[in-house]
């Protein structure tokens, strides 16, 4: 995938990484990557809370330059190196996920050729899954299931995923949602039994990273269903998943719960219940109407879809002047 272009960044970055800096005594450690790790922390938080934002993906974009320039900042082991080139790889990704959520596909594209060469630099298993799964989403909202399906199987043959059932239970929820939008509809629920199965053997006393630790729960799981189900046109299903994954969502997860229950509302209004419908998707916040990228499309799709079901009615009139009051001046 993109030979080239990987090919010239993975000597790019080497090359710099080697190249002498000014003269120095300092040696970098542990130490100064814990201090990144806690800045990637933060970067997650907010995704979290405000996810595709262009402020998230400069902030990830910045970090992962500051990670790459302590490779010249002083002398360093070689566990040490790896490990800034895996925590530039991790930052990289974020602001891949960042562009993605944003639906600003060409940025996500170049955000993840740099970081698919910090991952194979790092050797680091877990952000080198993160990133091929990354791009099965990325090519998965573009329209591209095929590329999708591939990105995604590069993840799961990783040995991550046989060495902590974790992994591999985000890989297989993450191709049912993509088998979804290629209407694989009998293929869905065997995939989510794998899929839980999967997490229910997983050592919940394991260490993984923050970025999975952050999201990748039951929850998450019903997400994903929920996407799927909603894809392949089976409403009722999509429904009872997104019920099941509002209940369980942890606090945090506010961009989650904005996209949850825009899907919802879709998935409400395509079995005909209009008056649940209407309510349900009044219920996303105005931040998140306005200023997230991916739910202000699903809730235009919502209000359009609302017109030609039931056109002049009162839900009609109601959401009109409901979405007009987002746009309304303070």
């Amino acid at each position: 995938m993109h030979r080239r272009t990987l090919v010239t960044g993975a000597i790019s970055v080497a090359v710099a990484a080697a190249a002498p800096g000014t003269a120095s005594t300092r040696k970098v450690g542990m130490s100064d990557v814990g201090r990144l790790q806690e800045k990637f922390a933060a970067v997650i938080a907010s995704d979290h809370k405000r996810g595709g934002q262009r402020d998230i993906e400069q902030q990830a974009a910045d970090l992962a330059n500051t990670a790459l320039n302590l490779q010249n900042a002083g002398s360093a082991t070689q566990r040490v190196r790896r490990s800034l080139y895996a925590t530039a790889a991790s930052f990289r990704s974020s602001a891949m996920w960042a562009a993605i959520d944003g639906r600003r596909f060409k940025d996500a594209v170049a955000h993840m050729r740099e970081a698919q060469t910090l991952a194979e630099l790092s050797g680091d298993q877990a952000i080198k899954f993160r990133i091929w799964s990354h791009a099965g989403t990325l090519y998965r909202h573009m329209g591209h299931p095929a590329d999708a399906r591939a990105a995604n199987d590069v993840a799961r043959s990783l040995h991550i995923t046989r060495r902590d059932p974790m992994f591999a239970s985000l890989g297989m929820a993450r191709q049912m949602a993509i088998q979804g939008v290629s209407h694989e509809l009998r293929s869905l629920p065997r995939t989510y039994e794998q899929a839980q199965e999967a997490m229910q053997r997983a050592d919940s006393n394991a260490s993984r990273p923050v970025w999975l630790l952050a999201f990748w729960d039951q929850a998450e799981l019903h997400s994903l269903a929920l996407s799927a189900h909603l894809a392949a046109g089976d409403w009722p299903t999509a429904e009872y998943h997104a019920h099941r994954c509002l209940a369980a969502l942890r606090p945090h997860m506010q961009r989650s719960r904005a996209i949850t229950t825009s899907r919802l509302a879709q998935a409400q209004l395509a079995q005909g219940d209009v008056d649940t419908a209407t309510h349900t998707a009044m219920k996303v916040t105005s931040e998140a109407a306005t200023q997230h990228p991916r739910v202000s499309r699903m809730l235009q799709e919502f209000g359009a879809a609302l017109r030609a079901t039931a056109p002049g009615s009162v839900n009609a009139r109601t959401w009109t002047e409901h979405t007009a009051a987002w746009r309304a001046p303070a």
